[in-house]
């Protein structure tokens, strides 16, 4: 793992008693960032080299014979034609049809990274996106929040500082993340500016730019030039941000120009098509990967057209859809190995891999929440993912940031980066000594080795209740969305904002009131 940081002291509080008080001790706000994950288990991986093969072959004859639109940016379209492919307009006005010759997109690919670090504002917190290292970032993109005391309403901008300050005291959240909710209070012009700032100055992990305009783009790479310089931001990637195809084969002039803008600044775009299975793509899984490798190669290809050499990372939103009412699943076989095998696809092409996350349909964090996030984020866990979007508080197949289901999840994260450790081989790990001081008949309670190794021999949850009914009782009955309402209150009562220096935080101020004087007050 990284090496460790500490986050400021949390402020007094009262004592409390009982499980409350031992729960609080174990999960205080003198937090101590986890550090992304390098794993120590290998991936799972259930298809043979053969198929493989079949699949990247079927891809090629996808770019070959079917091809690609790209609409809407046709200095795109002209990059592609400058490159090789064969270009058609199609019926439809700026609309074109990329056809690409056999093995052109793959050679443009050779160019990217097989791993990268992004850099945080504080270096403790960097994290290494590809190889055997896995990044954990939150929840993206919901319009709405959903609480205990609430319930469910569109997001403010004070929902989306909420997150960004939660976000940053979760050890195992290695990552700021994007749009952790979307301040539907603010002008869409002007919004980005405000959750940049956001980021910058109530964390200090690695965070994502906006994509909604190539304009957007611009500002988040200036806002970031400001935080880290120009010079630095032009060597070194430190924004890694999210660029969905619009599936099935489609390239839209949004998220081409917010990929142009990041590529050319050298940042990382996570190239992902958006895929429900039924919908979106064939309702089989290898047609759906054939699908996805063909739209994701051609993302992939064109960061390097734009810039050879910029980090780039191979992303797919994999979910099935209920045949009977057309609405996403998750948790289910099919997507399971979608991720499997684009994992596979990814590490055979040489770049870092993006999917997964607790993902779930349901509107509440009931059980049904907590069985298809375990499923999902298991199968992320399995496959290899290197960068986890949507780890943590995703409600309602997106729609809805969850304050308790970020806590929730975040506590299974914990428990999830235990297990990518590995298993302990050393002499400790053997406990020779344990098994010869024991004996036959007797216990292991008090023994050396025990007592050396208890406060860290198994992973405890944060917010599971394990009493007895009794105690449980006694202490309110509390079920564990209780407790996650709970902590994530006290944590915003604890929370201390990372040291900023002035001077960047009032260039920052003086930059977005520019660009917000010239940006209309539209909500749309």
């Amino acid at each position: 793992m990284t090496d460790e940081t500490s986050a400021p002291a949390p402020s007094g509080r009262r004592a409390r008693g009982g499980a409350d008080a031992r729960r609080a001790a174990r999960t205080s706000t003198a937090i101590t960032q986890a550090g992304f994950i390098r794993r120590a288990i290998k991936p799972y991986e259930p298809f043979t080299d053969e198929q493989l093969e079949l699949i990247e072959a079927n891809a090629e004859t996808v770019l070959q014979e079917t091809g690609i639109d790209f609409y809407e940016d046709e200095e795109a379209v002209q990059m592609w034609k400058d490159a090789g492919a064969d270009v058609k307009p199609t019926a439809e006005a700026r609309r074109f049809r990329i056809r690409f010759p056999k093995g052109l997109v793959r050679s443009l690919i050779k160019t990217a990274p097989r791993e990268y670090v992004q850099h945080a504002r504080n270096p403790a917190n960097n994290v290494t996106i590809g190889g055997n290292n896995m990044v954990f970032a939150p929840v993206y993109g919901p319009p709405f929040i959903r609480n205990l005391d609430e319930g469910r309403r569109y997001a403010t901008i004070e929902d989306f500082r909420n997150f960004a300050k939660l976000v940053y005291m979760l050890p195992s959240l290695h990552h700021a993340g994007g749009t952790l909710c979307e301040p539907v209070d603010i002008p869409v012009p002007k919004r980005h500016l405000d959750m940049i700032y956001t980021h910058i100055k109530y964390s200090d992990k690695p965070f994502m730019s906006s994509v909604t305009s190539g304009e957007r783009s611009a500002d988040s790479v200036a806002m970031c030039e400001l935080l880290f310089g120009k010079d630095f931001v032009d060597q070194n990637c430190v924004m890694t941000s999210l660029i969905n195809a619009n599936s099935p084969m489609v390239w839209d002039g949004v998220m081409l120009g917010a990929l142009k803008v990041l590529a050319r600044a050298n940042q990382a775009c996570v190239i992902s098509p958006f895929i429900v299975a039924g919908a979106m793509s064939p309702t089989t899984t290898v047609g759906t990967l054939t699908q996805i490798l063909a739209e994701a190669s051609v993302g992939i290809a064109f960061t390097q057209l734009c810039r050879p050499g910029a980090p780039v990372v191979f992303g797919t939103f994999a979910a099935s859809m209920s045949m009977q009412s057309g609405a996403p699943t998750f948790g289910t076989p099919e997507p399971a190995f979608v991720t499997f095998g684009a994992a596979q696809l990814a590490r055979r092409m040489g770049v870092p891999f993006r999917s997964g996350g607790g993902l779930c349909g349901s509107k509440i964090p009931d059980a049904q929440a907590a069985y298809e996030s375990a499923n999902t984020l298991w199968s992320t866990m399995l496959s290899g993912v290197n960068f986890c979007l949507h780890s943590a508080g995703w409600l309602e197949g997106g729609l809805a940031s969850g304050y308790e289901k970020l806590i929730m999840d975040h506590d299974q994260l914990t428990m999830f980066q235990k297990f990518a450790e590995g298993v302990d081989f050393s002499e400790n790990g053997q406990a020779m000594d344990a098994i010869r001081e024991v004996g036959p008949g007797s216990h292991y309670l008090g023994s050396a080795h025990t007592q050396a190794n208890f406060q860290t021999a198994f992973w405890r949850s944060g917010l599971a209740d394990n009493n007895s009914f009794e105690q449980w009782q006694v202490e309110g009955e509390k079920d564990i969305v209780q407790r996650a309402n709970a902590k994530w209150k006290q944590m915003l009562r604890d929370y201390q904002a990372p040291a900023l220096d002035e001077g960047i935080d009032g260039a920052l101020q003086e930059f977005m009131a520019k660009r917000k004087a010239a940006l209309p007050e539209t909500m749309s």
